[in-house]
């Protein structure tokens, strides 16, 4: 029988041993597991931070000349009213010929460079107001046409790619009196 209690303790201490091994043993796999998420949270977190950057990268070359490209509409704005206030006689008279011809080459080479930076024009008469895009600047009753649509133009409005540059101030029409 001595043998059997010297056993006991012995059989007691391995059980204990073997519960406290697998006890360490989830505990470190509970761990492991943890650490893998913050692992793959912290992949995900630089992957979005790095598309981001990417995205603000690209606006920022996609968009950094609008503010010049907002100061340079109104020398477009002149051209076209440099262009608009020669009357017809003046345009067929030879001495006014070459100044003429040189305002519109000027300005077609202004609305070349827009193009290729993005720059449009709005679309503006014979269309719904659209106050993302028009500025309503006066109503001019009409019966011609739909109560809301653009019948005249004072400036034009300008787009650099999907952005608003600039609206366009517009009269819009209303029902006469």
């Amino acid at each position: 029988m001595d043998e059997t209690q010297d056993q006991a303790p012995e059989l007691d201490a391995a059980a204990d041993e073997g519960q406290d091994t697998s006890g360490e043993l989830a505990a470190l796999r509970e761990e492991l597991a943890a650490a893998r998420q913050d692992v793959l949270y912290a992949r995900a977190e630089t992957q979005n931070v790095r598309r981001r950057l990417e995205k603000d990268m690209a606006d920022a070359r996609a968009y950094a000349a609008t503010g010049f490209a907002r100061d340079i509409l109104s020398v477009g704005d002149n051209l076209t009213r440099a262009i608009d206030a020669v009357p017809a006689e003046l345009r067929a008279d030879d001495k006014f010929k070459g100044l003429v011809a040189g305002i519109e080459a000027t300005q077609r080479e202004l609305d070349k460079v827009f193009t290729q930076h993005g720059i449009t024009r709005i679309a503006a008469v014979g269309l719904p107001l659209d106050p993302n895009q028009h500025q309503a600047m006066l109503e001019v009753p009409s019966a011609d046409v739909e109560p809301g649509t653009v019948v005249q133009e004072m400036q034009a409005g300008y787009m650099i790619r999907d952005r608003l540059l600039r609206p366009a101030m517009v009269g819009v029409a209303r029902k006469p009196d």
